[in-house]
Order: C-alpha cells, then structure tokens, then sequence
C-alpha cells in the first residue's frame, strides 16, 4: 500500500534509535530516546494552503530533522511512518 500525501503534508520514517552510547553502554527499550531524524518518503504536492502558496522544499529520500512532538504517528504495513507538516521540518542533512 502506497500513501500520497496532500497539501504540505510529508510522510517520514524514523531513523533506527541509538542501541549503544558513545560509552558502549546497551540501552533498553525504554531508556532510548526517540530520534528526531528521519528520511522522507512522500511529499505532498504544496499549492495554495491555508490562503498561502506553499513550495514544497523537500524531496524523496533527503534525510531531514524535524520538531520533536510534531506529526500523526500511522501504521502502514507493519511499518511506522509519521505525517508532519513541512513547516515542522527544522532542517535537511546533507
């Protein structure tokens, strides 16, 4: 199943959470925190939004930063994926 993102909408994937610190110690499930680095996986098409025109600035694959508590948590064939507005995107990694 494929989702498609509307308005200034993109859906992103976690990167995978730190298993070890810099240390080497193993860290549990509940001591990891959750990464705020993900990869892009759809864009919406931007438009006009809200009474704005929105130019989508991300594109598949870039691996971006975004707002810790920002987007909707969905379960997409057993895969996590977040919806976040672009506007909650702080920052592409090069």
């Amino acid at each position: 199943m494929t989702i498609k993102p509307l308005g200034d909408r993109v859906v992103i994937k976690n990167a995978e959470a730190e298993e070890t610190t810099k240390s080497g110690i193993i860290l549990t499930a509940a001591s990891k925190e959750k990464p705020q680095m993900a990869e892009v996986l759809a864009v919406g098409p931007g438009g006009n939004v809200d009474g704005k025109e929105i130019k989508m600035q991300v594109t598949v694959g870039q691996k971006v930063i975004y707002s810790k508590y920002a987007g909707t948590e969905v379960k997409l064939d057993g895969q996590e994926v977040i919806i976040v507005r672009q506007s909650d995107i702080l920052a592409v990694v090069e």
